[in-house]
């Protein structure tokens, strides 16, 4: 590979994940607006203490399997892994699309959240792998807005169902999520992770004690968790709450509410992350801070969701939410990156991401 592809190679594998990203955040998002079409077949989902154990399985299980899922995209080929829970995940999608009962559904659901924890570990580790300081976080970034993205598509899950049939609706975003597998499988590659001498002094050392035995790691794991719980909320239950505060259809509110968070979060990502690869250069803890700006973000926001009841009030309280949470989740991983061996960063976000999603899942159920 020349000086030249080896330059491009790096974005191209952000770009590569974008695509995955967006599919991620989408099939799993799109539920969340499709209960009412979806109510008039699977009777069980008028209840919303089931559509909530629904929405709530899933990160359950996605929390559960994270630090695993983490450890395993530390030891295998993370290509491969990458593509594989791609093909499961919409594999997943498809056969929702059949399903006629609320278990049928809470299966799907969690098998969804199995194959789905797989990614994220080994996609952000092997970023991290092919960027450096200079782009790192902005890396990172973009690839985080594929998942703003997916998750603003998929509030488009109950006008795809009003127009076709909330049944096609899932037949075609599995379908879509497959045939991206089998191009990623020809176009995507893994890079070495450490060197060779590295590798072979921190096998020597259990993975676990190395990072619980570091303070700084508990104190991103309470940094990491601090807005999981209005963070997985917001993104499960805002389609209904604009719904129901505006008295609009869910067809309306689902594309409304997703697409507010989804393009401010875009814009917090890539701000972000451009203001942390440069104020890192500066000072060791410009990530910290970039990150504690847009955590700062969130307060207000979670006071204009709460006590709002006109669409500038909500819209608004979705903005600032989605700007404050990209800020954060750019710089997630290239914090960990500071203090974590590139042969355990998978690990680690593995069980970062559990500990986060397991606040929302306390707060979704």
């Amino acid at each position: 590979m020349n000086n030249k592809t080896s330059n491009i190679y790096p974005w191209v594998v952000v770009g590569l994940l974008w695509g995955v990203a967006l599919l991620n955040y989408m099939d799993r998002q799109m539920l969340s607006t499709m209960r009412i079409p979806m109510m008039e077949d699977v009777r069980e989902l008028e209840s919303a203490a089931n559509f909530g154990r629904l929405m709530a399985v899933f990160l359950w299980v996605y929390g559960l399997m994270s630090p695993l899922s983490g450890s395993i995209g530390d030891r295998v080929n993370r290509k491969w892994l990458i593509v594989g829970s791609l093909c499961v995940w919409s594999g997943v999608t498809y056969l929702m699309g059949y399903a006629t009962t609320f278990n049928q559904l809470y299966w799907l659901r969690g098998i969804m959240g199995v194959s789905e924890a797989l990614y994220l570990p080994a996609a952000l580790s092997l970023i991290a792998d092919f960027h450096k300081d200079k782009t790192r976080s902005l890396a990172v970034g973009i690839h985080m807005t594929g998942l703003y993205v997916g998750q603003a598509i998929g509030g488009f899950g109950a006008t795809f169902a009003a127009i076709y049939s909330w049944h096609t609706t899932f037949h075609w975003f599995g379908i879509i999520g497959i045939g991206y597998g089998i191009i990623l499988a020809f176009f995507l590659r893994d890079k070495e992770r450490g060197n060779v001498s590295e590798n072979q002094k921190m096998k020597k050392i259990p993975v676990l004690r190395m990072l619980f035995s570091n303070v700084f790691f508990w104190i991103i794991l309470f940094y990491f968790c601090v807005p999981g719980t209005p963070g997985w909320a917001a993104k499960n239950w805002l389609p209904t709450l604009f719904s129901d505060s505006l008295s609009i259809d869910i067809s309306v509110a689902g594309p409304m509410s997703t697409i507010s968070i989804a393009l401010s979060s875009l814009f917090g990502v890539l701000a972000g992350g451009y203001i942390s690869d440069r104020w890192v250069l500066k000072n060791v803890r410009g990530r910290v801070y970039t990150g504690a700006m847009g955590l700062g973000l969130i307060i207000p926001s979670l006071l204009f969701i709460g006590y709002g009841h006109s669409i500038f009030a909500l819209v608004m309280g979705a903005v600032l939410f989605g700007i404050g949470f990209g800020m954060f989740d750019a710089n997630n991983m290239p914090i960990l990156c500071q203090f974590v061996s590139a042969r355990y960063r998978a690990t680690a976000y593995g069980i970062m991401n559990m500990c986060g999603v397991f606040a929302g899942a306390a707060i979704t159920g």
